[in-house]
């Protein structure tokens, strides 16, 4: 009896043992994570079923799955362009993407996992957008238009990467650059320019100063014109009087000093009184 009892737990032992051994071979489940989705494929062919997150039971050897990330994805692409005036244009473009979730399947069997969608799919995709975008602007509309060249090139290349799946996030010009040649012209017109406003500041300060003179010396000229009406003889000799103290002019004489009296004014006096 003890030793058919051992027997039973040695067989139990190895069955477990065997059984452990199998599943971890033949992985009879399969675990998808955050932000991925499963591909099944059975004899290597996709099937329509997408695998959420989380653990799913397979059949091994006949099932297999494929975990594909459909999180927000950035890569870095450079292109070469031309502008419109013939200009070299050599652009990075960071593009932000992922895998449309309900499609990751369809995107797998059409292109591959997201190496390849990079390579195949984002790479010439963007390379052809930004010189269809370029080649419609000269080289100073894409410095001073940037804002319209960047959503051009988004609109463009949102369609065509949606055709395989593929959303677009958001594209953004890095850096856009020329040729040594064309970046010092830029430069000088820059300067140039810069100087010509001054100049132009100058010029229209000036003005304004000569005009504020010209307005100064009317104003001056028409208070004057406007105190020669007002100024009759009446009124300055009201004002004379006025501002008399009671006390005569004093001249000096050969005989000492003496009082200056208006003989003139006297007369008047004496003939009036006369009358």
């Amino acid at each position: 009896m003890r030793e058919d009892s051992n027997t039973s737990i040695l067989i139990y032992i190895v069955g477990g043992f065997v059984l452990l051994v199998g599943v971890i071979i033949f992985k009879p489940f399969v675990i998808v994570n955050a932000g991925e989705r499963g591909v099944v494929m059975q004899f290597g062919k996709v099937q329509e079923t997408i695998l959420d997150e989380g653990i799913h039971p397979i059949l091994p050897i006949v099932t297999s799955v494929k975990t594909i990330s459909v999180r927000v994805q950035k890569n870095d692409v450079k292109a070469e362009a031309a502008s419109k005036d013939l200009q070299n244009v050599n652009m990075d473009v960071a593009v932000n993407w992922h895998i449309e979730p309900k499609r990751v399947n369809e995107v797998f069997q059409r292109v591959g996992d997201e190496n390849e969608i990079i390579n195949r799919i984002i790479s010439p995709a963007v390379s052809e957008v930004v010189k269809a975008a370029t080649a419609k602007k000269t080289a100073e509309e894409i410095i001073t238009k940037r804002t319209e060249l960047k959503q051009e090139i988004d609109n463009q290349l949102r369609d065509r990467l949606l055709s395989y799946g593929v959303i677009l996030d958001d594209v953004s010009l890095v850096n856009v650059g020329f040729s040594p040649e064309f970046s010092k012209a830029i430069e000088a017109k820059q300067i140039a320019e810069q100087e010509a406003k001054r100049a132009d500041f100058i010029a229209l300060k000036a003005e304004k100063d000569a005009q504020a003179e010209i307005n100064r010396a009317k104003g001056q000229a028409e208070a004057q014109r406007l105190r020669r009406q007002t100024l009759t003889s009446e009124l300055l000799q009201q004002q004379a009087i006025e501002k008399w103290d009671g006390r005569f002019p004093i001249v000096m004489g050969g005989n000492g000093v003496l009082p200056f009296i208006n003989i003139e004014a006297n007369n008047l006096g004496g003939a009036e009184n006369k009358r």
